[in-house]
């Protein structure tokens, strides 16, 4: 496996740490997803879809809380990975992020996964 690491971004909220896989791409955010540091996620994934990794993984395990705007974050990436020939899938969700998505809906449009290993070896996407 490719373990490159593609690049982060960082402010006092939010960590976002990416790496390529074979033909994915493992964004992990950690912290805080909301209004405020939703673009230190959205420019890492416009990054990943630019280079042509259209196959993100989103690795939540570490991600502490997202509001609507986050979940916009994640369901545009969803839609220009789709059109690209890819997907997003979701991994380790807390109870308190995967709430978000329950609530809304989200979680019907999204391949979730429970481990990362699960993520990678699904051939969808």
């Amino acid at each position: 496996m490719d373990r490159g690491t593609v690049g982060s971004a960082q402010s006092g909220r939010l960590l976002v740490e990416v790496r390529q896989e074979g033909p994915s791409a493992v964004v992990t955010p950690a912290g805080e997803l909301d209004h405020h540091t939703a673009d230190l996620l959205r420019e890492p994934l416009e990054n990943c879809l630019a280079k042509g990794l259209n196959r993100l993984v989103i690795d939540c395990s570490r991600l502490e809380f997202c509001d609507s705007t986050g979940l916009n974050v994640l369901l545009g990436a969803r839609l220009k990975a789709e059109d690209a020939g890819g997907g997003v899938h979701l991994v380790g969700m807390q109870p308190v992020v995967a709430r978000v998505f329950e609530i809304t809906g989200a979680e019907a449009v999204f391949a979730v996964h429970d481990t990362l290993e699960a993520a990678l070896a699904d051939d969808s996407g």
